[in-house]
Protein backbone atom coordinates (compact mmCIF):
# COMPACT_ATOMS: atom_id res chain seq x y z
CA UNK A 1 0.00 0.00 0.00
CA UNK A 2 1.42 3.40 -0.96
CA UNK A 3 2.13 6.05 1.61
CA UNK A 4 -0.48 8.23 -0.10
CA UNK A 5 -3.24 5.62 0.35
CA UNK A 6 -2.80 5.45 4.12
CA UNK A 7 -3.87 9.01 4.90
CA UNK A 8 -6.69 8.79 2.33
CA UNK A 9 -8.07 5.66 4.05
CA UNK A 10 -7.75 7.29 7.46
CA UNK A 11 -9.59 10.34 6.18
CA UNK A 12 -12.44 8.17 4.83
CA UNK A 13 -12.73 6.30 8.15
CA UNK A 14 -12.74 9.53 10.07
CA UNK A 15 -15.45 10.97 7.83
CA UNK A 16 -17.57 7.82 8.23
CA UNK A 17 -17.18 7.98 12.01
CA UNK A 18 -18.21 11.60 12.07
CA UNK A 19 -21.34 10.81 10.08
CA UNK A 20 -22.26 8.03 12.48
CA UNK A 21 -22.45 10.41 15.44
CA UNK A 22 -26.16 11.31 15.89
CA UNK A 23 -26.97 14.97 16.00
CA UNK A 24 -28.56 16.35 19.15
CA UNK A 25 -32.23 17.15 18.56
CA UNK A 26 -33.05 20.83 18.54
CA UNK A 27 -35.34 21.57 21.51
CA UNK A 28 -38.79 22.68 20.52
CA UNK A 29 -39.80 26.20 21.36
CA UNK A 30 -42.54 26.42 24.02
CA UNK A 31 -46.03 27.07 22.69
CA UNK A 32 -49.40 27.58 24.42
CA UNK A 33 -50.26 23.96 23.51
CA UNK A 34 -46.86 22.61 24.60
CA UNK A 35 -45.53 24.94 27.34
CA UNK A 36 -42.08 24.60 28.82
CA UNK A 37 -41.94 22.63 32.09
CA UNK A 38 -41.90 24.89 35.16
CA UNK A 39 -38.52 25.49 36.71
CA UNK A 40 -37.97 24.20 40.21
CA UNK A 41 -37.28 26.92 42.73
CA UNK A 42 -35.55 26.79 46.08
CA UNK A 43 -37.53 26.20 49.26
CA UNK A 44 -36.84 29.72 50.56
CA UNK A 45 -37.92 31.23 47.24
CA UNK A 46 -41.12 29.16 47.33
CA UNK A 47 -41.83 30.45 50.82
CA UNK A 48 -41.51 33.99 49.52
CA UNK A 49 -43.87 33.22 46.63
CA UNK A 50 -46.45 31.72 48.99
CA UNK A 51 -46.15 34.68 51.37
CA UNK A 52 -46.59 37.16 48.52
CA UNK A 53 -49.67 35.37 47.17
CA UNK A 54 -51.28 35.26 50.62
CA UNK A 55 -50.44 38.90 51.27
CA UNK A 56 -51.72 39.96 47.87
CA UNK A 57 -55.02 38.16 48.46
CA UNK A 58 -55.52 40.13 51.68
CA UNK A 59 -54.42 43.47 50.24
CA UNK A 60 -56.47 43.11 47.06
CA UNK A 61 -59.55 42.42 49.17
CA UNK A 62 -59.08 45.56 51.25
CA UNK A 63 -57.30 47.98 48.92
CA UNK A 64 -58.03 46.66 45.41
CA UNK A 65 -55.73 45.31 42.72
CA UNK A 66 -53.99 48.66 42.28
CA UNK A 67 -52.68 48.69 45.85
CA UNK A 68 -49.03 49.78 46.20
CA UNK A 69 -46.45 47.02 45.79
CA UNK A 70 -44.86 48.08 49.07
CA UNK A 71 -48.08 47.34 50.96
CA UNK A 72 -48.05 43.77 49.62
CA UNK A 73 -44.33 43.33 50.25
CA UNK A 74 -44.55 44.65 53.80
CA UNK A 75 -47.38 42.28 54.65
CA UNK A 76 -45.46 39.37 53.12
CA UNK A 77 -42.28 40.33 54.97
CA UNK A 78 -40.20 40.77 51.80
CA UNK A 79 -38.86 43.67 49.80
CA UNK A 80 -40.42 45.16 46.70
CA UNK A 81 -37.53 43.77 44.66
CA UNK A 82 -38.47 40.24 45.69
CA UNK A 83 -42.07 40.91 44.68
CA UNK A 84 -41.08 42.06 41.19
CA UNK A 85 -38.55 39.26 40.79
CA UNK A 86 -41.29 36.65 41.17
CA UNK A 87 -44.16 38.66 39.68
CA UNK A 88 -42.83 41.21 37.16
CA UNK A 89 -46.34 42.33 36.17
CA UNK A 90 -49.33 43.02 38.38
CA UNK A 91 -51.32 40.63 36.18
CA UNK A 92 -48.85 37.86 37.09
CA UNK A 93 -49.66 38.34 40.76
CA UNK A 94 -53.42 38.59 40.25
CA UNK A 95 -53.38 35.41 38.17
CA UNK A 96 -51.33 33.59 40.82
CA UNK A 97 -53.79 34.64 43.54
CA UNK A 98 -56.77 33.35 41.57
CA UNK A 99 -55.10 30.09 40.49
CA UNK A 100 -53.97 29.35 44.03
CA UNK A 101 -57.49 29.87 45.32
CA UNK A 102 -58.85 27.56 42.63
CA UNK A 103 -56.28 24.88 43.49
CA UNK A 104 -57.10 25.05 47.20
CA UNK A 105 -60.82 24.86 46.51
CA UNK A 106 -60.45 21.85 44.19
CA UNK A 107 -58.16 19.99 46.60
CA UNK A 108 -60.67 20.42 49.42
CA UNK A 109 -63.17 18.12 47.68
CA UNK A 110 -61.42 14.77 48.27
CA UNK A 111 -60.10 15.98 51.61
CA UNK A 112 -63.61 16.65 52.92
CA UNK A 113 -64.96 13.41 51.45
CA UNK A 114 -62.35 11.47 53.39
CA UNK A 115 -63.53 12.75 56.80
CA UNK A 116 -67.24 13.59 56.36
CA UNK A 117 -70.45 11.96 55.24
CA UNK A 118 -71.47 12.91 51.68
CA UNK A 119 -73.98 15.63 52.64
CA UNK A 120 -71.66 17.29 55.15
CA UNK A 121 -68.73 17.11 52.72
CA UNK A 122 -70.78 18.72 49.96
CA UNK A 123 -72.22 21.53 52.07
CA UNK A 124 -68.85 22.38 53.64
CA UNK A 125 -67.21 22.44 50.21
CA UNK A 126 -69.95 24.71 48.85
CA UNK A 127 -69.46 27.05 51.82
CA UNK A 128 -65.75 27.29 51.07
CA UNK A 129 -66.46 27.72 47.37
CA UNK A 130 -68.79 30.62 48.14
CA UNK A 131 -66.11 32.21 50.32
CA UNK A 132 -63.61 31.83 47.50
CA UNK A 133 -65.92 33.60 45.07
CA UNK A 134 -66.39 36.33 47.65
CA UNK A 135 -62.64 36.94 47.84
CA UNK A 136 -62.63 37.69 44.11
CA UNK A 137 -64.60 40.89 44.66
CA UNK A 138 -61.42 42.91 45.00
CA UNK A 139 -60.07 41.30 41.83
CA UNK A 140 -63.10 42.08 39.68
CA UNK A 141 -61.71 45.26 38.05
CA UNK A 142 -58.67 43.34 36.82
CA UNK A 143 -60.43 40.12 35.84
CA UNK A 144 -63.04 42.02 33.83
CA UNK A 145 -60.53 44.39 32.21
CA UNK A 146 -60.13 42.35 29.04
CA UNK A 147 -56.41 41.80 29.72
CA UNK A 148 -55.37 38.70 27.74
CA UNK A 149 -53.28 37.60 30.73
CA UNK A 150 -56.51 36.40 32.35
CA UNK A 151 -58.01 34.72 29.27
CA UNK A 152 -57.16 31.18 30.41
CA UNK A 153 -58.55 31.55 33.95
CA UNK A 154 -62.18 30.55 33.21
CA UNK A 155 -61.01 27.32 31.57
CA UNK A 156 -58.60 26.62 34.43
CA UNK A 157 -61.40 27.24 36.93
CA UNK A 158 -63.81 24.76 35.32
CA UNK A 159 -61.06 22.20 34.72
CA UNK A 160 -60.14 22.11 38.42
CA UNK A 161 -63.37 22.91 40.26
CA UNK A 162 -65.82 21.07 38.01
CA UNK A 163 -64.53 17.52 38.69
CA UNK A 164 -64.18 18.21 42.43
CA UNK A 165 -67.81 19.29 42.73
CA UNK A 166 -69.03 16.52 40.41
CA UNK A 167 -67.42 13.89 42.66
CA UNK A 168 -69.14 15.35 45.73
CA UNK A 169 -72.51 15.41 43.97
CA UNK A 170 -72.07 11.83 42.75
CA UNK A 171 -71.22 10.65 46.27
CA UNK A 172 -74.27 12.42 47.67
CA UNK A 173 -76.53 11.01 44.98
CA UNK A 174 -75.19 7.48 45.53
CA UNK A 175 -75.90 7.85 49.25
CA UNK A 176 -79.45 9.01 48.53
CA UNK A 177 -79.04 12.42 50.14
CA UNK A 178 -78.59 14.64 47.06
CA UNK A 179 -80.91 14.91 44.09
CA UNK A 180 -79.45 13.50 40.89
CA UNK A 181 -80.81 16.05 38.39
CA UNK A 182 -78.33 18.83 39.15
CA UNK A 183 -74.93 18.91 37.46
CA UNK A 184 -71.73 20.46 38.76
CA UNK A 185 -71.90 23.09 36.02
CA UNK A 186 -75.49 23.97 36.99
CA UNK A 187 -74.44 24.53 40.57
CA UNK A 188 -71.30 26.48 39.72
CA UNK A 189 -73.27 28.92 37.56
CA UNK A 190 -76.08 29.25 40.12
CA UNK A 191 -73.71 29.99 43.00
CA UNK A 192 -71.67 32.39 40.89
CA UNK A 193 -74.86 34.37 40.16
CA UNK A 194 -75.82 34.37 43.84
CA UNK A 195 -72.36 35.70 44.76
CA UNK A 196 -72.70 38.87 42.69
CA UNK A 197 -72.34 41.79 45.12
CA UNK A 198 -75.66 43.31 46.22
CA UNK A 199 -75.66 47.05 47.02
CA UNK A 200 -75.78 47.59 50.75
CA UNK A 201 -75.10 43.93 51.54
CA UNK A 202 -71.90 42.12 52.54
CA UNK A 203 -70.64 38.62 51.75
CA UNK A 204 -72.78 37.13 54.54
CA UNK A 205 -75.88 37.97 52.47
CA UNK A 206 -74.53 35.92 49.57
CA UNK A 207 -73.75 33.06 51.93
CA UNK A 208 -77.36 33.07 53.12
CA UNK A 209 -78.70 33.00 49.56
CA UNK A 210 -76.39 30.10 48.70
CA UNK A 211 -77.54 28.24 51.83
CA UNK A 212 -81.12 28.46 50.59
CA UNK A 213 -80.05 27.07 47.22
CA UNK A 214 -78.08 24.26 48.82
CA UNK A 215 -81.07 23.28 50.92
CA UNK A 216 -82.89 22.59 47.67
CA UNK A 217 -80.27 20.00 46.70
CA UNK A 218 -81.63 17.51 49.21
CA UNK A 219 -83.60 14.58 47.89
CA UNK A 220 -87.37 15.16 48.25
CA UNK A 221 -87.85 12.60 50.99
CA UNK A 222 -85.14 14.17 53.15
CA UNK A 223 -86.67 17.61 53.36
CA UNK A 224 -84.97 20.48 55.10
CA UNK A 225 -83.06 20.04 58.34
CA UNK A 226 -84.38 22.67 60.69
Amino acid sequence: MSERAVPERAAREQAAGEKAVPEKPTPEKPTPENPAPPRRIRADAQRNVDALINAARTVFDTSGVDAPAKEIGDLAGVGVGTLYRHFPLRSDLVKAVVETGIDVCAAAGPQLSAVHEPWEALTEWLRRFTEFLGTKRGLAPALHSGDPAYAALPGYFLEKVGPALAALLDAGSAAGVVRDDVSALDLIHAIANLCVPVPGQGPEYNQRMVAILVDGLRTPYQGSAR
